[in-house]
């Protein structure tokens, strides 16, 4: 099984079709910008891994502690934060 290999651009060619190179990353592809023929930098896809889809999307999931706020939880965190006086 052999993997079909990145496209490659260099770096002059790569400013001027940067719209072009996001838009094939986009669809999975990876691309190698190289500088003087050596391999830089490597444009890959970014994968999402948590698909919110706004404000509130967590709401009946989470449970919260009936201390959360309370101030000994605020002075433990601030503790841990070196923030404690």
């Amino acid at each position: 099984m052999s993997a079909e290999a990145a496209a490659q651009f260099n770096i002059h060619d790569a400013k001027t079709n940067l719209s072009r190179i996001i838009e094939r990353v986009e669809h999975g592809e990876e691309i190698i910008i190289s500088r003087a023929g050596t391999p830089v930098a490597k444009v890959v896809p970014l994968r999402r891994t948590v698909n919110r889809t706004g404000r509130g999307s967590l709401r009946g999931r989470l449970t919260m502690a009936d201390d959360w706020d309370s101030l000994e939880t605020n002075e433990a965190i601030a503790h841990d934060f070196g923030l404690a006086e």
